[in-house]
């Protein structure tokens, strides 16, 4: 797979290959040093010593919304929104007012207990019950999935494991749903199993990589079996609208062009 190190770099090849796999890597797509300070400040807020293994007592400890400067600052460089563009669609997408909540995983032997596989639903989370959130098949309430390496992530640090090209196979179970759309629940009821065919593909890169992914991507966290605590943001891109599926081919986005063509496989 070709990664991407700048706003120039991002053509043709690698949006067929987004439209075909459901997500792309960019390196280098926010600088080391905001990974820096935004780790700096996360580990200050997990309550740990990053030099002490001993206040490491827990598999993952999740934090809160960020949107102090060097967050914002992140998720806004001129490669990222050269990419929003490029995928959803120039003037479809909201910038970023900062980051959602961090995962932060640990080495541990202990199971975090939120490792099974699933997609990020989108609108009903108002709803006390998770399970209860919905995703429809024009993705309302969000254009793209997002993965933020705040810190170096290789195979054993726990990467976010990925089933390259299961975005169709959602589409195709979403359809059926129009606006209403599944919940999480429905969804795991109709079995991500429908996807275990897919080829699996882990979320590793050095601090400043970003993988952007369709928002139908199935996906799964996984435990960590590594030495360094790993720190990593999974926001959505809002977008300004629902996806317009009925858009003629021209002006359709990749994330729209995605599904169309998940519909006509189904035919």
């Amino acid at each position: 797979m070709p990664n991407i190190h700048s706003a120039r770099a991002l053509g043709d090849a690698h949006l067929t290959q987004f439209v075909r796999d459901g997500y792309l890597r960019i390196d280098d797509a926010f600088p080391t040093i905001l990974a820096d300070e935004c780790r700096n400040i996360l580990w200050r807020d997990t309550g740990c010593d990053p030099n002490d293994r001993g206040t490491w007592t827990r598999p993952v400890i999740r934090l809160g919304f960020y949107n102090q400067p060097p967050f914002s600052a992140a998720a806004n460089t001129a490669v990222l929104h050269h990419a929003y563009d490029k995928l959803v669609g120039s003037g479809r997408w909201l910038p970023q007012g900062g980051l959602g909540i961090f995962p932060v995983r640990f080495p541990s032997p202990d199971d975090p207990g939120d490792t099974g596989w699933h997609v990020d639903v989108s609108f009903g989370l108002e709803n006390p019950d998770f399970m209860a959130w919905r995703a429809n098949i024009v993705s309302k309430g969000r254009a793209l999935l997002m993965l933020f390496l705040f810190s170096d992530v290789g195979e054993n640090d726990a990467p976010t494991r990925i089933r390259a090209g299961s975005h169709r196979d959602i589409a195709r179970i979403l359809a059926p749903h129009g606006e209403a759309g599944l919940s999480l629940g429905e969804l795991a009821a109709h079995g991500f199993a429908e996807s275990a065919h897919r080829p699996e593909v882990l979320a590793t890169g050095k601090a400043g990589t970003v993988y952007l992914c369709h928002p139908f991507l199935v996906h799964s966290a996984q435990p960590h079996r590594g030495t360094k605590a790993r720190f990593m943001a999974q926001p959505p891109l809002l977008p300004v609208c629902d996806l317009q599926l009925a858009r003629n081919d021209a002006a359709c986005s990749p994330v729209e062009q995605a599904i169309k063509l998940a519909l006509k496989e189904a035919d």
